[in-house]
């Protein structure tokens, strides 16, 4: 741990010489700190939070939902498969370097390599320079959502990460276990804060950087103070002693008693990660047939779930994509109603009910285990009597994979924020050879709603796109393709004086750069 801090340090006097200026100074408090330095090492929501303060992305989402240029002052598409990207000028890493268009063609190389990030970048081909100051980005199909991924893209230091290190290693490994120059060394980025020290598990510190580029930021926190606290009873007494400013995650349990803190407040948004039920029509003939799916679906009061279960924790869902994304459809509603569902099941043959066993986790999403207890509870009163089985989030995924249960619980977040990778992974025909229908865990199956998926995939013209996605949610909504239940949110607490609203959004990245303090 020592040699760790050590090396931080040192390479700390590389970008700020000077002593921590005086000034506002914002303590926050975090489950966990970043697990490296290196931003292309670890795809997570951690490291992201972490890039967006030490690092600026091409482009960020703004808080409905649409793009803002960042390095990237303006864009246009030049065809199907590129992106001209017109790039700031006079920006300066935290090593004084200067950003080019250079740094581009080395950042997105690298998170081609990258085992975490490759994923999403495998249609990306090598951007072309065109000028200091311009690039293409280019892919070798055409991919409309290439904005989109242009948010992951925060350039790094191309001449501070060329080269061998002390210790003969090439500077721009990717390493997942074990050293590397990258996750070793305080990094080099254009973002707000320079981060100064660091010790693994204990404290961050960051300073503003006050070469940054963005001078319309209203943003006037002159020091960062990161402390990761796991536990989270000991997280909220810390924001209650006033010992920090803010926290995140506000566990459910401690809603109350913080809304009751006249000291504090309460913050909460909406999360774009859906959480739902699949039901295995492989396993179970009667979930085959879609009459007894339209009754489960109306037998799940999800919005008691919501408002009894949940506690604020939670946007009631009707369907897979969240408000903002291409494919929702305001008029698909939660359709929560006994009497019908009791009519479905008898219309579908299956008055009597019948028997099924279900799988879910108990530690990885927001009161799973006990929103699962609700779920067999409330399709008990239709006569589906289900065996449930939970367990731990390490237990859990090669459960799943196996598909042992009628019903499989599950959450998902869509990397791209985009309706088309929800239904990429989770409602197209599964296809173990290209991966579609990956964690479809129900094996629901319409050639048509395959179709219209990998059309989507490839059209540009983002009105056209739309259609073919809304067209989708409302096919999975007819034929109850899955139960949904809601969208988890994402809440903070912060004392009085410390307004985070308007640098929260729906990827929970906080734009800490841009936080204002009393």
């Amino acid at each position: 741990m020592k040699k760790i801090i050590l090396l931080c340090l040192a390479a700390g006097l590389v970008f700020s010489g000077t002593a921590i200026a005086k000034g506002k100074t914002l303590r926050l408090a975090l489950d966990a700190d970043p697990k490296t330095l290196d931003i292309h090492e670890q795809l997570s929501a951690g490291m992201l939070q972490f890039s967006h303060i030490v690092f600026d992305p091409l482009v960020r989402w703004t808080l409905d939902m649409s793009f803002e240029p960042r390095l990237a002052r303006r864009w246009e598409r030049i065809d199907d498969k590129t992106m001209r990207f017109y790039l700031r000028k006079g920006v300066s890493f935290h090593s004084g370097n200067p950003f080019t268009a250079k740094d581009i063609v080395f950042s997105v190389n690298r998170l081609k390599k990258s085992v975490d990030f490759k994923g999403l970048f495998e249609l990306f081909e090598e951007p072309v320079i065109i000028d200091d100051h311009t690039v293409d980005i280019k892919t070798s199909k055409p991919y409309p959502l290439l904005l989109n991924m242009a948010t992951y893209i925060f350039p790094v230091d191309s001449v501070f990460y060329t080269g061998k290190d002390n210790k003969g290693k090439a500077k721009d490994n990717i390493v997942k276990v074990g050293y590397s120059f990258a996750k070793s060394t305080l990094p080099s980025g254009t973002g707000p804060y320079r981060c100064t020290y660091r010790e693994h598990g204990v404290k961050m510190l960051f300073e503003r950087n006050s070469d940054y580029w963005d001078k319309k930021s209203p943003g006037n926190v002159d020091k960062i103070v990161l402390s990761p606290i796991k536990e989270e009873a000991t997280r909220v007494a810390a924001l209650l002693s006033g010992d920090v400013d803010v926290i995140s995650p506000v566990p459910p349990q401690d809603f109350k008693r913080i809304e009751r803190d006249r000291k504090v407040n309460l913050f909460t948004v909406t999360g774009t990660r859906i959480i739902t039920v699949q039901m295995n029509q492989k396993r179970s003939k009667p979930l085959r047939n879609p009459l007894v799916r339209q009754a489960i679906v109306h037998a799940v009061n999800n919005d008691g779930i919501v408002k009894r279960l949940m506690k604020g924790t939670a946007t009631l869902a009707g369907q897979m994509s969240p408000e903002g994304y291409l494919g929702h459809d305001e008029t698909l509603k939660p359709r929560y109603d006994l009497e019908k569902a009791k009519q479905l099941m008898k219309q579908a043959g299956y008055e009597k009910g019948f028997t099924a066993n279900m799988i879910a986790p108990n530690n990885r999403y927001v009161n799973d285990e006990k929103i699962a207890e609700a779920f067999v509870s409330m399709l008990s009163k239709i006569k589906i009597k289900i065996n449930l089985k939970t367990m731990p989030k390490a237990q859990y995924w090669d459960e799943f994979d196996r598909q042992p249960a009628d019903f499989q619980l599950i959450g998902w977040h869509s990397d791209t924020e985009d309706s088309g990778n929800f239904y990429e992974y989770l409602a197209m025909c599964p296809d173990r050879k290209t991966g579609l229908g990956q964690y479809n865990s129900g094996n629901y199956c319409n050639q048509e709603v395959d179709k219209l998926t990998l059309e989507s995939m490839v059209e540009t013209d983002m009105q056209v796109r739309a259609a073919k996605l809304k067209k989708i949610e409302r096919i999975l909504y007819d034929e109850a393709a899955f139960i949904p239940f809601h969208w988890q949110n994402f809440a903070y607490g912060a004392r009085k004086g410390i307004n985070v609203e308007p640098i929260l959004n729906i990827m929970n990245f906080p734009y800490f750069g841009d936080l204002v303090m009393k």
